[in-house]
């Protein structure tokens, strides 16, 4: 580290009460772990609105922040503010930068970008009109992550769109907007920056396993966090494919490595996509600094890849402070 001081503070924004909120906060002291068993000095911070805390951080020195902040007081939109914070000081910050963050943070503001980029992504609406009636739609949230607001009702007609985003609106609280529901297969392909660009890792399909006829394939809030649900047991990932999805994958890695291209990614990253009945991949969303919990996809696949736990955050950080001297130079 050229002589700094091996000093890698770990900082998230997690809450009580949600268990996506808990598997940050767990995601952090495992990161931590990491980081004290090659040999860093290490603490994890939780931070709030309150960027005060930042202040002392500058004054400590580290070599490296790993930012693990995904929302502020449970905003995901705010999160970019630590890393905008981490920058002006001329800290090293793991992951993706504030700009990219902010661009992110906005499903619509993403699949604008996307589109414009000609990365196919599927027809939304911000108010739920102007999509053909008759067509199933789902309505999301336009800034939570983690399936927070999504279940088996998501998934409704598109004349019943504006109806739909009033009501999880009034749920949930937060904006909600409706887009096309590629009713087919879905996959996650995974991005490490390896120093001279990104590395991608083994493309991961989810499985709807023994799912009844007319219920939504969705990876909704109970399959990611409600360990005894029917979602959380029958929606494993996959590795292994069959000759004939040779061209589908490498359409995917393709419009991943686009995709972190045209919003700016850096760290790491997931994208993902579902495939419709004809073989046409179409991006969901893109997650920068997806979740490093001990079940996290992205922590999957980078052991697929022979990258474990460990080296998988040492090469986190070290990406973050050749990207700072980069910039220095």
């Amino acid at each position: 580290m050229n002589g700094r001081r091996r000093y890698v503070p770990v900082v998230h924004g997690a809450v009580d009460g949600r268990p996506d909120e808990a598997d940050t906060a767990a995601a952090a002291d495992a990161v931590a772990a990491a980081l004290a068993r090659l040999g860093y000095d290490t603490e994890v911070l939780r931070v709030d609105l309150d960027l005060g805390r930042l202040e002392a951080l500058r004054r400590s020195g580290p070599c490296a922040v790993f930012n693990m902040v995904e929302a502020l007081e449970g905003n995901c939109a705010l999160a970019h503010l630590v890393p905008a914070v981490l920058e002006h000081f001329g800290l090293a910050c793991t992951g993706a930068p504030s700009q990219a963050l902010a661009a992110t943070a906005c499903k619509i503001a993403t699949k604008r970008i996307l589109a414009v980029a000609g990365i196919p992504t599927p027809a939304w609406s911000a108010d739920g009109s102007g999509l053909p009636a008759g067509a199933p739609v789902i309505v999301k949230s336009a800034s939570e992550h983690g399936s927070l607001g999504i279940d088996g009702g998501s998934v409704v007609d598109a004349a019943r769109a504006r109806e739909e985003i009033a009501a999880r609106e009034a749920r949930f609280g937060g904006r909600f907007f409706a887009e096309t529901f590629i009713d087919g297969r879905e996959f996650n392909v995974a991005l490490l920056d390896g120093g001279s660009g990104p590395e991608l890792l083994p493309v991961a399909e989810i499985m709807f396993d023994g799912f009844a006829p007319g219920v939504p394939r969705v990876v909704d809030y109970r399959a990611k966090w409600d360990e005894g649900s029917f979602a959380y047991v029958h929606t494993p990932r996959r590795f292994d494919f069959p000759d004939a999805d040779s061209g589908l994958l490498d359409d995917l890695r393709r419009l991943a490595l686009a995709a972190w291209d045209v919003l700016g990614l850096s760290g790491y990253a997931r994208i993902d996509f579902r495939v419709d009945a004809a073989g046409r991949p179409f991006v969901l969303e893109a997650n920068p600094n997806p979740g490093l919990g001990a079940d996290a996809g992205f922590v999957a696949q980078a052991a697929r890849a022979g990258i474990g736990f460990d080296r998988l955050i040492e090469r986190i950080v070290m990406a973050a402070v050749a990207s700072v001297r980069r910039q220095a130079a």
